[in-house]
């Protein structure tokens, strides 16, 4: 059923990256939502030559950018994307997604040039934006506190029919990957930005499975799994305890939301945006590292509260559906295109 008689706008989605992470994630989401209702082409303007080396991806996604040219209703843009703006040759509304807006996870080297790009032209270019729409209200203040008065928060979603595990599944997970026998304590994926280096020292003494997942970018006395998204679903089901320990401000926090979903009690940095989601879920916000260890064998120690927290982490974090990501998306787009 078409929403507020919207049917048959065009909207252009730029994308630069499809990397497995929670922001790529739910941008696939909320693309499938507006797809119901409107004429959405997704741009892919992702690295096609340098795609192996990192250094050179960016700048060639800035040369297909300023190539884009076309006519839609609207634009739907992230930070690289806005920065083009007003030199591509593209008519009708723009819309800025923003997961996040800290650069402290990135590589040195990066950092220079992502400033520079940041006060030069993110900032000025996002004033002629007809909305710019976050995933959470720390987000929504961070913007409206820069004196931008056109900021919207959408909600999230996930697909609830994914997070139904059963224990065999586990118990068949942990004898495939040799993790029995002890507790075991997911760090987060094995980047330095997600807080993995402070948690393994934070927690050498433990006597756990320490385990990070996805690619390794960091050298740490723990077990790395590159995982499919299932067998990930699995490690966060498995584990007693998952950490968020991000260092960099987090939009929202896809891994301590799906181990929510999973009855799994998280410990996070609650950084950024993800605070909001560990306070709504009462999970457990540890902003010291130098405290983890208390509070993990706090945890550990304690069936009950473990079994507590992860009952109320599921209660809200169920909430978030496809349904309610839709209705929210649909909501901004009758605010922006009418």
């Amino acid at each position: 059923m078409n929403h507020l008689g919207l049917k048959n706008k065009k909207i252009g989605w730029i994308e630069i990256s499809s990397k497995r992470y929670g922001g790529v994630i739910h941008r696939r989401y909320m693309r499938e939502a507006l797809s119901k209702e409107f004429d959405l082409e997704l741009i892919n303007l992702e690295a096609k030559h340098f795609k192996r080396f990192r250094y050179l991806k960016i700048p060639e996604s800035f040369v297909y950018l300023l190539r884009l040219k076309g006519e839609k209703d609207l634009w739907v843009r992230n930070f690289f994307a806005t920065i083009t703006m007003p030199f591509d040759r593209t008519k009708g509304k723009n819309l800025v997604l923003v997961h996040h807006h800290d650069f402290s996870g990135f590589p040195l080297i990066a950092k220079p040039f992502l400033n520079f790009m940041n006060k030069a032209f993110f900032f000025r270019n996002l004033k002629k934006a007809d909305a710019i729409a976050v995933i959470s209200d720390y987000w929504k203040d961070y913007f409206l506190k820069k004196g931008y008065s056109n900021v919207y928060r959408v909600f999230n979603g996930f697909d609830l029919s994914k997070y139904n595990i059963s224990d065999e599944e586990v118990i068949e997970f942990k004898k495939k990957y040799k993790i029995e026998g002890k507790p075991i304590i997911y760090l987060g994926n094995c980047q330095r930005g997600k807080g993995v280096v402070d948690s393994c020292q934070a927690l050498r003494d433990i006597d756990a499975h320490l385990i990070t997942s996805g690619k390794r970018h960091v050298r740490i006395p723990a077990l790395n799994l590159d995982l499919s998204y299932r067998d990930y679903l699995k490690l966060l089901k498995a584990s007693l305890i998952v950490l968020t320990m991000s260092k960099f401000k987090e939009g929202w926090c896809r891994t301590a939301h799906e181990a929510m979903l999973l009855k799994t009690p998280v410990i996070g940095s609650g950084s950024g945006g993800m605070e909001e989601l560990l306070r709504g879920g009462r999970q457990i916000v540890c902003k010291d590292s130098n405290l983890l260890k208390e509070k993990v064998e706090y945890l550990l120690n304690h069936d009950e509260i473990r079994k507590k927290i992860g009952q109320s982490g599921f209660d809200y974090a169920k909430d978030f559906t496809l349904a309610r990501l839709e209705k929210s998306w649909l909501d901004l787009m009758n605010k922006v295109l009418c």
